[in-house]
Order: structure tokens, then C-alpha cells, then sequence
């Protein structure tokens, strides 16, 4: 059976295939000529258009916040991956797919009928943090209490999950978007120069942090200047980074005192011996860690390879397809059950 799941990230998108592990992985990217409405690019060489395309050529970003904002352009990505992913094409794979904590009903069948369209035999739906504690390798079958903050492009997605289930959840549509999206904003009022996206996500991975770093770094930015057009070049340091992204941080972090207010205290007592697992790849921002760990008191620590955790554990939740239902879990009634 051609089983796989996709991880359809605002950034990136994962496809793991049963037995073979994460074959596909892409910048969540469509190029599509605005005259025809063909697909030109899919993935990393689209991702490269961004910014830089002509005027009859569209590189659009299908997902926002961690749902489908342009269905058809999440149609025909999904369709070039499944077409990757599958190897025999007369079989119609079953198909499980990660969704943020936060999502709609209507979100949901927004997905579940994009992922048939593209070429499912049946969709299935697992929620992000969910996955992510499978994929960092945690036993959530038993009566345990285990917190996991999942950092993605579009969204943060923290759970306290406890016997396959979530318990207490928040899901944030601030991440790894949100403290480019910071970066920007910080430069442009600060030198009156703008950067684009790219350029901020390499400050980002270089230099950016929510702790400070011992010794101050420093890195060369180029942009166009806002007061005379022309291009410019500065030097931006970390110190200043880590102010630039103040805001979108603090807000992580309170999200996850928040679910910690929520949580059970048994549960809480769980979490502070076992330690908070964080996983995704805005987990990655230097100092993060140390920061979530020095406001809560408990020890926090990145998953191995948190790029992946996703889909891996939504892979891994292939092996149950048979105990689950496919189509719509209705997460946001569930949320409603928990409040």
C-alpha cells in the first residue's frame, strides 16, 4: 500500500513514505503563470522566483498560518508531490496530514478535500504537536504528562499531551514568519532601509537570538534605501537582533505559561521531571531554549532533528491508519470540550 504522510508546513513541506522515511522536502512554494494558470515551479525552484518574477508569472505561498489560504495553489502543490512521492501511479495512496492545533472545521475539509482532489485514496488528520511528540520520540501512550512547543513558519503550536490525547493546548499564529516579518520592521526603522524575506531569514539563522550570545556577532545586510532608492549595505549586529525580535518571542513564551496555568498539576509534575521538548524549525532560534527554561523553571531542550519531528511522527501514525477515521477530526469542538 502506497501509504504516506505530508507535513504541510507555511515554509516548508515534508512528504514521508512508509518504509523509506522523509523522501521530500520543499519550500512551500507555487510559481504559476497568471495568463494559462499553469504550474511553472514547485518548491525550491520557485522559492527562488519569490520577489523576482516578471509580471505574468505569480510565486505564491499556498499556506498561511498553518491552513490553506489558496486552494489552488495548495491543489496543484500537493498534486506534484504525490506524483513524486508515489511510485505506483494506478494506486491511490491513503494520506495522513498534520494540522495546527488552532485550525476550523471548514480549514480542515479545506485540507481533507485538497489532499482527495491531488489524488488521495483517503485523508486522515493528526494534529501538529501531536506528531511532533511521536516524531521526538516520546511514548504518549501512557498516563504521563509530556509538553511540546512545535515552532513553525506560520504557527506555534503547544500541547500538553497525555495518553494519545492533548490535554491543554494553544496554538499561535506567531513563528518563524512573524520574527522575519520582525526583522524587517526593525531595520526599515532603524537604518530607513528595506529587506526582503530571504534576507531576513539568513539574519535570522546567522545571528538572530532570544538569548544573548557571549560575545556579540555581527553580519552585512544589503537592502534598498528607503530615502534614496539606491541600494545599501549595513552591519547588523545580534545585541540589536535580539531587541528587533523581542515582541514575537514574548509572546511564545507566554503562550507556553499559559498552557502550563491550564495543565493539571499531576500533569505538571510529569512535565518538570521529563522537561519540555521543543521541536520545528523556529525551535532552532539561538537561545530560545534557555529562555522558555529560565521563565517556567523546567528544563527545556530541541527534539533530535526538529526540522523533521512533524512528519516523522505523522509517518509513524501510519502503522494505526486502521484504528483511525478518516476525513475531519473537528478539532475546534475538541478545544471547546477541553476550555
Amino acid at each position: 500500500m502506497n501509504d504516506i504522510a505530508i507535513d504541510l508546513g507555511t515554509s516548508t513541506v515534508q512528504v514521508y513514505v512508509k518504509g523509506k522515511g522523509v523522501i521530500i522536502e520543499e519550500p512551500s512554494v507555487v510559481a504559476v503563470d497568471r495568463v494559462s494558470g499553469k504550474v511553472l515551479k514547485v518548491g525550491k525552484e520557485a522559492e527562488l522566483m519569490l520577489g523576482r518574477t516578471p509580471g505574468n508569472i505569480l510565486a505564491v505561498r499556498p499556506m498561511v498560518g498553518g491552513v490553506i489560504s489558496d486552494y489552488d495553489a495548495a491543489l496543484m502543490l500537493l498534486k506534484s508531490l504525490i506524483s513524486r512521492a508515489v511510485t505506483q501511479s494506478f494506486l491511490k495512496p491513503r494520506i495522513i496530514m498534520s494540522v495546527p492545533s488552532s485550525i476550523t472545521e471548514v480549514e480542515e475539509r479545506a485540507v481533507c478535500d485538497a489532499a482527495i482532489s491531488a489524488g488521495a485514496k483517503r485523508t486522515y488528520l493528526v494534529e501538529s504537536p501531536v506528531a511532533a511528540a511521536i516524531g521526538a520520540g516520546i511514548d504518549i501512550s501512557k498516563p504521563v504528562g509530556n509538553l511540546v512547543i512545535d515552532i513553525g513558519g506560520g504557527t506555534t503550536d503547544i500541547a500538553v499531551i497525555s495518553l494519545h490525547n492533548v490535554v491543554t493546548s494553544e496554538s499561535i499564529k506567531i513563528a518563524g514568519d512573524a520574527i522575519n516579518e520582525a526583522i524587517i520592521k526593525y531595520i526599515r526603522r532603524k537604518y530607513n532601509m528595506l529587506i526582503g524575506e530571504q534576507t531576513a531569514e539568513e539574519i535570522k539563522k546567522k545571528i538572530g537570538c532570544a538569548w544573548p550570545y557571549e560575545k556579540t556577532t555581527t553580519m552585512e545586510a544589503k537592502g534598498r534605501c528607503l530615502i534614496e532608492g539606491l541600494p545599501k549595505m549595513i552591519d547588523v549586529s545580534s545585541q540589536e537582533l535580539l531587541e528587533a525580535i523581542e515582541e514575537p518571542v514574548t509572546s511564545i513564551v507566554n503562550a507556553v505559561c499559559a498552557v502550563i496555568e491550564r495543565t493539571p498539576p499531576e500533569l505538571v509534575g510529569d512535565i518538570a521531571a521529563a522537561g519540555i521538548v521543543m521541536t520545528g524549525g523556529g525551535s532552532q532560534l539561538f537561545g530560545l531554549d534557555k529562555l522558555i527554561e529560565h521563565v517556567t523553571g523546567i528544563r527545556t531542550f530541541l527534539a533530535e532533528n526538529p526540522e523533521k519531528c512533524v512528519a516523522i511522527g505523522a509517518g509513524r501514525s501510519l502503522d494505526n491508519l486502521s484504528s483511525k477515521m478518516p476525513g475531519t477530526i473537528n478539532l475546534a469542538r475538541q478545544r471547546q470540550e477541553r476550555l
